[in-house]
């Protein structure tokens, strides 16, 4: 089994085990899962136009020295498309911007910067095997965008207290209609977990639909809810819950985007959509910083 070959390989590299952070520049220490292996399983296509879509990662911890040793500092955001081939697992992007910290980039500040962002937009290219968006800030800009600020809170919307959950694990039967043609509508409830560490990734989701039906609040959250035991990647979490809202409803539009708590410095932000305008265009846009929601 090829496939199984393939995991097995990647995962005695890094993932999984206790491992020093680096101490030199270490681009072999990136790891690239191949985006094909969840979407086989949940028979996603893996070529578009099934959906849009876009990963944004914010990197809150990357440092380096320039060459006469100051050190500089910032939040690197990056942005790919759900088009790549691969996609970086996360504790082995930790570390490859750690191996960062103590190398020297530039004469200054400015030219530091540049070469260290040409160095991680060239090697993740080569990684994920897709154009990379970054843009590193030293400072919070002047304007922070604000996106999500008018979705509803699902377990705000409705009398929480009388609803029974005790599915954990997946269960898109849960799922019931309702006539209303439009949803919008947030949650800060979902929570998986690592399908490497095995810790827990506490998030947000946003979904918006239109079509002849949508589902009904009661059930979506306890759908929602259900993910609380599923071990996965956030991208592949995002792309879950696409794939059951459009084979559960067949809406005309659909767009999922999931908000994760940073966790080791990053924070990853999945978004997929039916239409590509449906896409939130500054949190997927890496020269622009948007405002951190609940979950970052």
């Amino acid at each position: 089994n090829i496939m199984k070959t393939d995991k097995t390989s990647l995962e005695g590299n890094v993932l999984g085990k206790k491992i020093d952070t680096p101490q030199e520049y270490s681009p072999e220490i990136l790891v690239p899962i191949p985006r094909i292996w969840n979407r086989t399983v949940y028979d996603i296509p893996d070529e578009p136009p099934f959906f849009y879509g876009f990963d944004a990662w914010h990197a809150y911890e990357l440092g380096f020295l320039t060459e006469k040793g100051l050190p500089v500092t910032g939040l690197l955001k990056i942005v790919y498309p759900s088009t790549s081939k691969n996609i970086v697992e996360s504790k082995s992007l930790k570390l490859y911007l750690n191996s960062i910290n103590m190398a020297r980039y530039g004469t200054s500040k400015a030219e530091g910067i540049q070469k260290v962002c040409d160095t991680v937009r060239s090697d993740l290219s080569k990684l994920l095997q897709c154009d990379i968006d970054l843009h590193f800030y030293e400072s919070t800009p002047e304007e922070v965008k604000k996106e999500f600020s008018d979705y509803p809170v699902l377990e705000n919307s409705i009398l929480t207290d009388n609803i029974v959950f005790n599915s954990f694990n997946e269960s898109p039967e849960l799922l019931k209609t309702s006539e209303n043609k439009t949803l919008k509508i947030a949650t800060h409830l979902l929570r998986s977990n690592c399908k490497v560490t095995y810790q827990p990734d506490w998030g947000s989701a946003y979904i918006y639909m239109e079509g002849e039906t949508t589902p009904e609040l009661t059930s979506l959250l306890q759908y929602l809810v259900s993910f609380r035991n599923e071990f996965h990647f956030h991208e592949e979490i995002c792309e879950m819950i696409y794939k059951r809202l459009l084979d559960r409803f067949s809406p005309q539009k659909l767009m999922v985007t999931c908000i994760y708590t940073r966790r080791g410095g990053i924070d990853i932000c999945p978004s997929r959509a039916s239409h590509p305008e449906l896409i939130p265009k500054d949190l997927c846009s890496a020269s622009k910083l948007t405002e951190k929601l609940l979950r970052q």
